[in-house]
C-alpha cells in the first residue's frame, strides 16, 4: 500500500534527539548511544509504531531500535512514541531509517542484540520473490551475525504460507521454536502489543500466527542462503 508523503515527517525526525539519520556510523556502537546499558531489542519494519509505542513505554528497562525504510511512517512512529511517554523524555528508544535487506551494513557482533521483532512483514507470495522475505535464510544469516547466543526472534503474521515457509527457514538456520501458535489472540499469550495491521486483520476474523524462535548453533549440514535462493528462483 502506497503511503502519501508527509511534509512534516522529515523536519520532525531531523529535530528528534532519538532519531538516527546515519545508522551506518553506529555499526558496532549502538549500545553506547543509549543512556543506560540495558538489553537491546530491534523491531524490523515498525511502521507507524502503534505497537512499538506501547511496548517501549511498558519496558523502560529495555533499549529499543525501531527500524523502517519510510520516513513518512517513521514520522508517525515518532509521534506515537512521544505521545506514549507524555511529558517524560524518551530515553530507551531510537528510530532510524534503513533498508533491512542490507542490515549487515548497520549492525555488528559488538552490538549484541538480544531480540528481533518482525511484525506483519510483506509476505512476498511469488516464489521468485521469496528471498525478499524478512524471515528468508538470506536474512536470518545476517541476523545471526549481530544476535547474541540464545537471542530470540518474535515473528507475527496473518499470512499462512509465509508462516509455514518461515518455520522451515528458522529450522534450517538454527532457530529453535520456543512458542508457536496459529491463533495468537485465542492462545492467551502475553504480552501482545497490537499494531494497526493486527487490529485490522483481527477485525476481519483472520487468525494471527506467532512464534518465538531461539538462536542456537547452526546444524552441521544446514542449507546455505544461496541454496534456498536457487530453490526460490523459479516463478510460482
Amino acid at each position: 500500500m502506497h503511503m502519501r508523503k508527509k511534509k512534516w515527517a522529515r523536519p520532525e525526525l531531523a529535530a528528534c534527539p532519538w532519531y538516527v539519520d546515519a545508522p551506518e556510523t553506529l555499526r558496532g556502537q549502538w549500545r553506547a548511544h543509549f543512556d543506560a546499558d540495558q538489553p537491546l531489542h530491534i523491531e524490523l519494519g515498525c511502521g507507524k509504531g502503534v505497537a512499538t509505542a506501547l511496548m517501549v513505554r511498558e519496558h523502560p528497562e529495555v533499549n529499543y531500535i525501531a527500524v523502517d525504510i519510510s520516513p513518512d511512517v517513521l514520522g508517525d512512529a515518532r509521534r506515537n512514541i512521544a505521545r506514549a511517554w507524555g511529558d517524560q523524555e524518551v530515553r530507551n528508544t531510537l528510530l532510524t531509517r534503513l533498508d533491512i535487506e542490507y542490515i549487515q551494513h548497520f549492525f555488528a557482533p559488538e552490538d549484541g542484540v538480544e531480540r528481533i521483532y518482525i511484525r506483519f512483514c510483506n509476505p512476498w507470495p511469488r516464489r521468485r520473490h521469496h528471498k525478499r522475505r524478512l524471515t528468508h535464510p538470506r536474512q536470518l544469516r545476517q541476523y545471526r551475525d549481530f544476535l547474541r547466543p540464545g537471542a530470540e526472534i518474535w515473528f507475527k503474521t496473518d499470512d499462512n504460507d509465509l508462516f509455514r515457509d518461515s518455520l522451515r527457514y528458522f529450522a534450517q538456520e538454527g532457530f529453535r521454536p520456543r512458542f508457536l501458535t496459529d491463533d495468537l489472540h485465542a492462545s492467551g499469550f502475553q504480552p501482545n502489543y497490537v499494531s494497526e495491521h493486527e487490529r485490522m486483520f483481527a477485525a476481519q476474523g483472520l487468525p494471527i500466527h506467532f512464534g518465538i524462535f531461539v538462536m542456537e548453533a547452526l546444524p552441521d549440514k544446514a542449507p546455505t542462503a544461496d541454496d534456498l535462493s536457487s530453490e526460490d528462483s523459479a516463478d510460482a
